[in-house]
């Protein structure tokens, strides 16, 4: 496991150096970044059942801000492994330390969430493990096949950490099948040292190929409005492209915390819709572009 006192100043010495933009950071969210409350009878069906099962979703961890609209629609993304990782990525608001054991029983508990809620497509997705040899990979196998046995109508995606490029903790998830493999490269290599200093572009996209080539789906996500260049994206969306990912998700970055990195601009929509237009002019067999837009959002529509 790495050392966590050392992640923890190296990152804080790096985002000291990310450039603050005052007239970003002092301005009001734009009109089409404000989201509803979560609220409702469906909303509160679904937090007493997480509550209940003792699971985690990435949608409270991670702040997702379509958290209103997905659980009113009874739809989550669910976190295994537990809720504390052991990176400390420069977006990300999940706790930061040191893990718990792993919980084999994690994989029912999510299966009969999943069968409760009556749900045709579930997401899965983690922490970071790196203190464990396989990151974990072994619980997704088995989340993977009690969904199946339990669930068996529902399409099961997984949203997957890189297991540090230890590909035999890969070929673990594949060989379960998920019906989509999803695995974000986050941001344009320039910005890797700010925003996934643990983690390595060159890895992420190897990690993609290796699982194209095992047949399965692929799936990858990435923010804007961390500092990149619109050109810096299409050279990243063709990155892609040239590893055969199937889906892509582009998103506009949000700042957790003052503890996080400065959101650098606001994107507006109609530049979402032009990357839109391009990714589908690579190639790509379904692009999800907007604001608002998070690797799990609208995922059972991608999946058809």
């Amino acid at each position: 496991m790495p050392d966590l006192v050392q992640i923890k100043y190296i990152n804080t010495h790096q985002r000291k150096h990310a450039v603050e933009n005052p007239e970003i950071e002092n301005s009001r969210r734009p009109e089409w970044l404000k989201v509803k409350l979560p609220t409702g009878e469906n909303y509160a069906f679904l937090k007493n059942l997480v509550s209940r099962k003792k699971l985690n979703t990435v949608c409270e961890d991670a702040r997702c801000p379509n958290m209103a609209e997905c659980w009113s629609r009874r739809t989550a993304t669910f976190m295994i492994l537990g809720e504390v990782c052991t990176r400390s990525c420069g977006f990300c608001s999940v706790k930061l330390g040191k893990p718990e054991a792993l919980d084999y029983d994690e994989p029912r508990r999510v299966a009969e969430s999943i069968r409760e809620l009556g749900l045709k497509h579930a997401v899965i997705t983690s922490v970071n493990r790196d203190d464990e040899k396989l990151g974990g990979a072994d619980i997704f196998a088995m989340t993977i096949n009690k969904i199946r046995e339990l669930a068996p109508q529902c399409k099961v995606e997984v949203l997957i950490p890189d297991f540090r490029g230890v590909w035999e903790a890969l070929y673990i998830v594949i060989d379960a099948r998920p019906d989509i493999l999803n695995h974000n490269i986050e941001t344009v290599p320039r910005l890797y040292h700010f925003v996934r200093p643990q983690a390595n572009y060159q890895r992420t996209l190897e990690l993609l190929e290796r699982s194209k080539g095992s047949g399965l789906t692929t799936k990858s996500g990435f923010m804007v409005g961390l500092g990149e260049s619109d050109d810096e994206v299409f050279e990243l969306m063709e990155a892609l492209s040239n590893v055969n990912c199937d889906i892509i998700t582009i998103g506009q970055y949000l700042r957790p915390t003052k503890n996080h990195l400065p959101v650098q601009r606001f994107v507006h929509p109609e530049v979402f819709k032009l990357y839109k237009t391009i990714g589908l002019e690579m190639g790509f067999n379904h692009v999800e572009s907007g604001p608002l837009v998070r690797s799990s959002y609208h995922a059972d529509e991608q999946a058809v």
